[in-house]
């Protein structure tokens, strides 16, 4: 078309546009966006590309500049091309109440393309703008564009929000957003890549999720009610992506939180046990200071799944931390028929353990000869002494190979010495307590008196 030739007199047109351009600052704010709009539908031929670029630093550069106030009315104006924009229809001071000064522009932005968009956010990162606007722009954006996009177009929003979420702080991006993309997600093909992205995002922020975020739906040809692998990368991916940053704390919630959702998926008779035993062993050990809700499960899942063979329920039993019981949860076991009695004897075997360890830490304190609480005890070392020697009788009789029922009794027998001997340790570390605290505060008085003597 001759753009580029040299006219007698005047400008060619390529000349009249970088001169133009080299005035866009300048230009109002509509102008550039309008500009924008135009050009957008050639992207991304090459000689489309520096007009592009010139506008979006010049919109990136006002945004950057307009923390004070959002932009003049006097800069807008109702145009042609039907480009609708937030200041058209509200005054100043109601698009101040309806935004913050930090995303008057939100709306604006609604004109671009999702290619229009990465540019911009890229460049945001690049100039450190705040990741939590960014974010929110991002979440806006894809709501607003939703309303009149096509399932191609919405797929296309779906995977630059993504992409672009991806690149910020995760920390910036509310949990309850991501689960809002994965909910829309999954109604589109998204790409694999994009969608181990969003996962990647959740799993970080596993500890923020609620029980609902969790319970989706399994994906279409699956057995089970809910999608059980997708909780565990979810997991995975919150140990993995947190290194150094998963506190304890964070650990435990993620923990809690799971052992609600394994109680949920507990009942559904499709739910194979290899795929319950994942979900009870995602976590490590540390996670948990007790697995009574584990057992809970367990015990549920037994009870639905009632054909389960012998080597089945072994595997199961392995998830189950018995040194990590209640006493309630071991009364409850030493009376479940649906656990084998082997793993009823562990448990109780476990708490004599600990309580033996316990005892014979409190024998090695120090007595106070002289003193009515050392004599109590004396005493209570002396029905702590007693407990456990019939305690470990009643171990000792066990015989695994003898009738269950026998055995059951047994084991609720050994459970009573258990509450007992535990009993009498608590007695016996108050008792100590209140000794050492007594011999403390007599010693401090009997050094500050010769300082008040003096």
């Amino acid at each position: 078309m001759e753009m580029n030739n040299s006219v007698s007199g005047s400008q060619n047109l390529m000349e009249q546009i970088e001169k133009s351009l080299q005035e866009i600052n300048d230009w109002t704010w509509l102008e550039v966006l309008v500009a924008v709009k135009q050009c957008q539908g050639l992207f991304p031929p090459m000689d489309c590309s520096v007009i592009l670029e010139k506008c979006m630093d010049s919109i990136i550069g006002r945004i950057f500049s307009s923390s004070e106030s959002s932009p003049s009315l006097s800069n807008f104006s109702h145009d042609s091309s039907g480009i609708r924009f937030s200041c058209e229809t509200r005054s100043t001071e109601s698009l101040k109440s309806s935004f913050s000064r930090a995303t008057w522009w939100f709306e604006d932005l609604l004109v671009l393309s999702p290619e229009l968009v990465e540019m911009v956010i890229k460049s945001m990162v690049l100039q450190k703008f705040d990741h939590a606007i960014i974010s929110r722009f991002l979440i806006y954006y894809q709501k607003s564009k939703f309303y009149t996009a096509t399932s191609d177009e919405k797929r296309k929003i779906v995977e630059t929000v993504i992409d672009m979420l991806h690149i910020l702080d995760w920390n910036s991006v509310l949990c309850k957003n991501l689960f809002g993309i994965l909910r829309v997600a999954s109604i589109f093909n998204i790409s694999k890549r994009s969608k181990n992205k969003l996962e990647s995002m959740i799993g970080s922020q596993m500890d923020q999720a609620a029980l609902d975020n969790l319970l989706i739906p399994s994906p279409h040809g699956m057995a089970h009610l809910y999608d059980i692998n997708l909780v565990l990368r979810f997991v995975k991916a919150f140990l993995h992506n947190g290194n150094s940053q998963v506190t304890s704390m964070r650990l435990r919630k993620v923990a809690r939180l799971m052992d609600m959702y394994i109680a949920e998926v507990a009942p559904d008779p499709c739910l194979k046990p290899s795929k319950f035993l994942a979900l009870a062993m995602a976590l490590p050990d540390s996670a948990r200071d007790s697995y009574d809700e584990i057992y809970h499960a367990i015990d549920i899942y037994l009870e639905v799944h009632s054909g389960l063979s012998e080597e089945e329920k072994a595997k199961l039993y392995c998830a189950l931390n018995c040194e990590k019981l209640s006493a309630e949860a071991r009364i409850h076991l030493s009376q479940n028929k649906t656990f084998s009695s082997r793993t009823a004897v562990q448990a109780l075997k476990s708490q004599q353990l600990k309580l033996m360890s316990l005892l014979h830490g409190t024998n090695n304190l120090k007595c106070y000869d002289g003193s009515s609480s050392s004599l109590g005890e004396m005493g209570s070392k002396g029905k702590a002494n007693e407990a456990s020697e019939r305690l470990m009788l009643y171990t000792g009789k066990f015989d695994l190979s003898s009738d269950s029922e026998k055995l059951r009794a047994h084991l609720q027998g050994m459970q009573c010495r258990v509450m007992e001997l535990e009993k009498v340790c608590r007695k016996m570390q108050t008792q100590m307590t209140k000794i050492m605290k007594s011999r403390v505060s007599s010693h401090s008085n009997a050094r500050a008196l010769p300082k008040l003597c003096s």
